[in-house]
């Protein structure tokens, strides 16, 4: 694995800690956070939030990727990002990660200064335009584990081996190994017992003696279903479920956590570290 990576103007090392995504929905129909954010003032404030309270990079995302969302077109999407992405990058010292699957909206984004694409469906969503585009304009990524279905033979190998094929994907691209980070895709083609062993294999996937794959790694599971239907609870109160994922994370050495609420989720990464520092 590479020892660092360069997300817009900062330098990102591993080994050193864990960092912190903020998500910052401008949609009107996220699972936790829908109409929230879709306002241009509203998001900027979010991000604002967001960075004063232990957010490392900040996703902004267009389309909801809940289960039954609507699919917008790209210009929709585009109209939604675009403007926020601009004002975020003008007003504020963040890496600003985009949240799209589509080339056109990743196109439109990196021209307002997105610094990373985070791509829900690991380059796969289309005939390798998305790989191409990643490649030319040379920024880092995140490729996310997803399938459309839960047909598994082995869980934990077949993740490992779809993502072998997105890495693929990216190599015969031209993207550079040192900008990959992977993401194993909770709440994403998986069923609530799936994403459960998802959680409790974290070291399975990223460490390479446990057949894992050497990258950085992302964990997103904040405020998830997964966390809803262990404790019976709706979003907006899965925090603490969330945290308890953000803990594993850092205890299996991930470099990033993908959250709502930063600074709930910063504190519970500083604990966490200070007391394996003592191992």
């Amino acid at each position: 694995m590479t020892d660092s990576m360069i997300i817009g103007k900062r330098k990102f090392d591993f080994g050193t800690r864990t960092y912190i995504m903020g998500i910052l929905n401008v949609t009107p129909d996220s699972f936790s956070d829908g109409g929230s954010y879709n306002t241009l003032d509203a998001a900027l404030k979010q991000a604002e939030r967001l960075q004063n309270t232990g957010c490392d990079i900040l996703d902004i995302g267009g389309e909801s990727t809940r289960p039954g969302h609507t699919k917008l077109s790209d210009e929709e999407e585009i109209a939604r990002v675009a403007p926020v992405i601009e004002a975020v990058k003008k007003n504020f010292d963040l890496p600003v990660s985009l949240d799209t699957y589509k080339y056109e909206v990743a196109r439109a984004g990196l021209e307002a200064g997105a610094d990373l694409i985070n791509d829900i469906w690991g380059l796969r969503y289309d005939e390798g335009q998305m790989a191409r585009l990643i490649a030319e304009h040379d920024v880092p990524c995140c490729l996310m584990h997803n399938r459309d279905h839960t047909n598994y033979e082995n869980l934990i190998p077949d993740i490992t081996a779809d993502l072998q094929n997105t890495l693929d994907i990216a190599r015969k691209a031209g993207i550079a190994e040192n900008k990959i980070i992977l993401d194993p895709g909770v709440g994403f083609g998986k069923t609530y017992e799936q994403n459960l062993e998802v959680l409790a294999h974290l070291r399975n996937l990223s460490d390479p003696e446990l057949d894992g794959l050497d990258f950085p790694w992302l964990l997103g599971a904040s405020r998830k279903s997964v966390i809803g239907l262990t404790l019976d609870l709706p979003a907006s109160e899965r925090e603490e479920g969330t945290l308890v994922t953000t803990v594993m994370a850092v205890e299996a050495g991930w470099q990033f956590v993908r959250v709502h609420d930063a600074e709930k989720n910063a504190r519970a990464i500083r604990m966490t570290e200070a007391i394996l520092r003592c191992r």
